[in-house]
């Protein structure tokens, strides 16, 4: 077995395949949607929703979202510049445009102090981002989006779990979204759920996310082109046995972050914005004097796996020609000075404190010079 440290990975149990193979076993014919059906409904009522959608993706349910609510051709959706690509590309699949934001220097989440400036009239909706496990200022960011009429979409895949004044991430704004990929804390292997305390977004979002069709509506009756965006009953039952978990899950997570504030002091990582609890998916570190490439070479080279801090948005090729890409790179300071400085450490459920230790003094070595 190999001794390398990884990145990212899942807790596994004979829970998760026990329902796994009950799903094999039993999720056809009258049962097809069964599994599904429950994991929506638990899922919801832990969030403290009524209303939930299980997804083949979090992209999928940014998709949906999105479409749900009318934005499209033209308008303009708010991302904070630091996040993975998948919270902004459905904004270019529904044919409008990302506006990028920069990022609080204390949380690395949307700063709600320059969100306003950057509202227009083409303002359809604002995506705030809990980065790696901490909340973003959602009750400030939803207060700002009320007051202009724009919808908020919580992107909440990093998240499961963190709270804020007592509110579980994915409980705010229009609609939310959460990741269920194999790096997260509750996983489904692949997958993602769209939350929604709204009833018109929920009926809309279901007809969109089955090629158009309206529940109980004539068989193969498409009423619109829209998309086919479902779970399998494989993957609902993992997540009803890691949903099982979950107080666990978080627990582990918050033990190991607990691990490397101590061993790590006076390196910067990801704390949470007061009155919120972060559930630290990938527990970050920033050393301004080293860069993240530098880090992760010499940390691969003693077998520890790690991953580079998000690029800013508005860096990426991908993005060299929309609008608002030029204005963000001279604008969004705070993204820029911490993406090329931050790493993420090893954070994998299977992590214990005895590799912690490994991994830290590794770090410290690295940073201080003496590797």
């Amino acid at each position: 077995m190999s001794d390398r440290v990884p990145v990212a990975g899942p807790s596994i149990t004979e829970r998760e395949i026990e329902l796994v193979l009950d799903a094999a076993r039993n999720g056809w014919y009258g049962n097809a949607n069964a599994f599904q059906s429950r994991f929506e409904r638990e899922f919801a009522a832990w969030v403290g929703v009524p209303y939930a959608i299980s997804l083949p993706s979090c992209t999928a349910g940014i998709h949906l979202a999105l479409a749900a609510l009318g934005v499209g051709e033209g308008d303009e959706v708010i991302v904070p510049d630091i996040t993975w690509i998948a919270s902004s590309a459905p904004v270019s699949y529904v044919g409008a445009h990302p506006v990028f934001a920069d990022v609080e220097r204390s949380s690395w989440c949307l700063d709600p102090r320059g969100l306003e400036s950057l509202i227009t009239p083409r303002t359809k909706a604002i995506i705030p981002v809990d980065l790696y496990g901490n909340m973003a200022n959602l009750p400030e960011i939803c207060a700002i989006a009320a007051r202009h009429g724009v919808a908020v979409i919580e992107d909440a895949a990093e998240a499961a779990g963190a709270d804020i004044g007592g509110r579980r991430a994915g409980s705010f704004g229009d609609a939310a979204v959460f990741s269920f990929h194999g790096s997260k804390t509750l996983t489904t292997g692949e997958g993602g759920m769209l939350v929604t305390s709204r009833q018109d977004v929920f009926e809309r979002a279901s007809v969109l996310r089955d090629h158009g069709r309206r529940p109980g509506d004539k068989l193969f009756y498409n009423r619109e082109v829209a998309f086919k965006y479902k779970m399998t009953a494989l993957q609902a039952a993992l997540g009803i046995a890691q949903l099982e978990r979950i107080d666990e899950l978080l627990a582990h997570k918050r033990r190991t972050f607990g691990w490397y504030r101590d061993r790590l002091p006076g390196i910067t990582l990801n704390e949470p914005i007061a009155g919120s609890r972060s559930v630290y998916w990938m527990v970050t570190a920033i050393v301004d004097s080293m860069p993240k490439d530098v880090m992760q070479r010499e940390l691969a080279a003693l077998g520890i796996d790690s991953r580079p801090f998000f690029h800013p948005l508005s860096s990426l090729p991908a993005y060299e020609g929309e609008p608002d890409a030029a204005r963000a790179r001279a604008a969004n300071g705070v993204s820029y000075a911490l993406s090329p400085y931050g790493i993420n450490l090893p954070s994998a459920l299977s992590l214990d404190e005895a590799t912690v230790d490994r991994v830290c003094a590794a770090f410290l070595e690295i940073v201080r010079g003496t590797a």
